[in-house]
């Protein structure tokens, strides 16, 4: 019931839950020289909530889903790390408006949910203004293919930088040329080795792309007033296969590409995107969010701004056993939870004197989460993690109760003979 009055607060939303977060991840930023700021959009699908007032269509017309949709950035080191989570924007769509496709592309973009990006980016500057010394990589997939975002991002020289995969039936035209007849005509200035995982049925394959990278003058779509931008475009296509589906990323971006070791590091960027999806997965599957049952969206919304918290920390612990493996716990856990966590992997009562390396807490933890720890299951992951932390509260809290001082013993005085009487059953 205090949860549910604490949500029911007119004070307590989705931005002031993620205020203080978002200023000590811009603490986390100043101590690094590059950012990648990938930001996206997933759905939160509440169909089996109906009684939920304040939800709007998520899917199609047909499968008549409601929720949310949520629009969120992160900030994440070079080498993988999230640092933490910069802008969360959440709406729920107007049920009038539902299958108007065609009608809403002819309003300007203040007035389309794509205004999303750009919002995205203007609070990525503002960071950026906060942080001189980092430079602050913005990203984007295909959907983020939109002029108006490229004319944001080249009218301040020091602001973020922008870096988008683009979209080919988006048919952006080089000078009077098409992009891709304009890029394919480029020699390529090397080649690099990309190993594809196995998914579904498609065996693990190693590709060998060509990398193309050209400076381009993007033009701006038909009846548009924006200004042409200058930008680097990077392409990297699977030439001569079989398969179905060849690799293929067209990237633009804002960050000079001198040299093809600069274009490798484009790419090397944008693959780092896909953290912002490991994210979405550890919201929804590790923190279970469409299990929350909430009389109103708003509520729900502040309910988000906690899970979105607890996502990031969870998956800022499964980097670090991996990033930093031989730092001390401490760098994440308290004094508390590392001996708990001691105690109860090695089923003792007497803690170490020094704190276990992050790779061996990880390792425990993860086993309380039901990670088997066989040599092929690979680092644990965030949902092992999140289930090892919610038994890692309950070891806490046992750890505390036995390592508690007794209270003082009370000496009472009774009166000569009493203690000898027969008493009463």
């Amino acid at each position: 019931m205090a949860a549910y009055r604490f949500f029911r607060n007119r004070q307590v939303n989705l931005q002031a839950i993620l205020t203080p977060h978002i200023e000590a991840t811009i603490e986390r930023i100043r101590q690094h020289r590059i950012v990648l700021v990938p930001q996206d959009t997933t759905t939160l699908n509440y169909s089996h909530h109906p009684a939920t007032e304040g939800l709007g269509p998520v899917n199609t017309t047909r499968d008549q889903a409601v929720g949310l949709l949520l629009h969120d950035t992160v900030a994440f080191s070079v080498e993988g790390t999230p640092l933490g989570i910069l802008d969360a924007q959440c709406w729920a769509r107007d049920p009038e408006e539902h299958g108007k496709s065609e009608e809403r592309k002819k309003l300007p973009i203040e007035e389309k949910e794509s205004v999303k990006w750009l919002n995205s980016f203007t609070r990525v500057a503002e960071v950026q203004a906060l942080c001189p010394q980092t430079l602050l990589v913005s990203m984007g997939d295909r959907e983020s293919d939109i002029h108006d975002l490229f004319a944001l991002a080249a009218r301040d020289p020091a602001g973020p930088k922008l870096l988008v995969r683009a979209e080919r039936t988006r048919q952006r035209r080089v000078e009077n040329e098409a992009l891709w007849d304009f890029i394919s005509r480029q020699s390529p200035a090397g080649e690099i080795t990309l190993h594809i995982p196995r998914r579904g049925n498609r065996p693990t394959r190693a590709v060998v792309l060509p990398v193309r990278f050209a400076e381009v003058t993007l033009q701006p779509p038909r009846d548009s007033r924006l200004p042409p931008v200058d930008l680097w475009a990077v392409h990297l296509h699977e030439e001569n296969t079989d398969d179905p589906e060849p690799i293929e990323w067209m990237l633009l971006t804002t960050v000079p590409v001198h040299t093809f070791d600069d274009a490798v590091e484009r790419a090397e960027w944008y693959a780092a995107r896909w953290g912002i999806e490991v994210f979405h997965r550890t919201l929804k599957s590790g923190c279970r969010i469409k299990d929350r049952q909430l009389g109103t969206a708003t509520r729900l919304q502040a309910c988000l701004g906690i899970d979105m918290v607890v996502a990031w920390r969870i998956y800022h612990l499964a980097m670090l056993g991996r990033e930093v493996p031989d730092h001390p716990c401490t760098v994440f856990f308290e004094e508390v939870e590392w001996k708990a966590l001691h105690c109860y992997h090695y089923q003792t009562s007497v803690p170490p004197d020094e704190p276990p390396s992050m790779a061996q807490a990880v390792r425990m933890l993860a086993k309380m989460g039901g990670h088997l720890g066989r040599r092929r299951d690979g680092p644990p992951g965030t949902q092992v993690l999140w289930r090892g932390l919610q038994h890692l509260d309950v070891a806490v809290q046992m750890y505390n109760i036995f390592t508690r001082s007794p209270p003082p013993r009370i000496w009472r005085s009774y009166p000569e003979g009493y203690l000898s009487r027969p008493q009463a059953p």
